[in-house]
């Protein structure tokens, strides 16, 4: 399966880099969705991102409606991570995709509401206690990020451990 974690107009670069540093520890492509809060030649981005920046697949697009034009929701298995997601994100069969996109919004604000409301049955949340806001946004990547990886079975990923037999 082919897993594209999409960022839409992020803001702190610190957190673009562990999602890209996400990214390139389990092979999926990076969509950076413009405006950006940062420049991705940034030091922020690039140390947080370490070394990895080149074992990376990112692909810019100029704005959200451009993304949307290439990548059609309707044709493809896409969802959108929200607080006010119908479904929890462990819920979807990721395992029967060929492809999958996982769409975040930005820090502040989130996805577009129009958006959210337009594709509500394709929204999925992750529970948390509902006192509080949300959770860190390279959290939250790596939290789906890994759930879907994980019924994939993690496949293409190492496993088993080369430090203990």
């Amino acid at each position: 399966m082919k897993l594209n974690i999409v960022l839409v107009e992020p803001e702190i670069p610190q957190n673009t880099g562990n999602i890209a540093r996400t990214c390139a520890a389990i092979g999926a492509k990076l969509h950076l969705v413009h405006p950006l809060g940062f420049s991705i030649s940034e030091k922020a981005v690039k140390r947080a991102g370490l070394d990895y920046w080149d074992k990376l697949e990112i692909e810019e697009h100029l704005s959200f409606d451009k993304f949307l034009e290439k990548y059609k929701p309707e044709e493809n298995n896409m969802f959108f991570v929200t607080t006010k997601g119908k479904h929890v994100y462990s819920e979807p069969n990721y395992g029967d995709m060929e492809e999958v996109f996982a769409l975040f919004g930005k820090e502040t604000k989130g996805l577009p509401e129009d958006t959210l409301q337009k594709y509500i049955d394709k929204t999925i949340r992750i529970p948390m206690r509902p006192t509080l806001r949300s959770l860190n946004l390279a959290n939250s990547v790596a939290i789906v990020a890994y759930e879907i990886m994980r019924q994939e079975k993690f496949e293409g990923l190492e496993e088993i451990s080369k430090y203990f037999d």
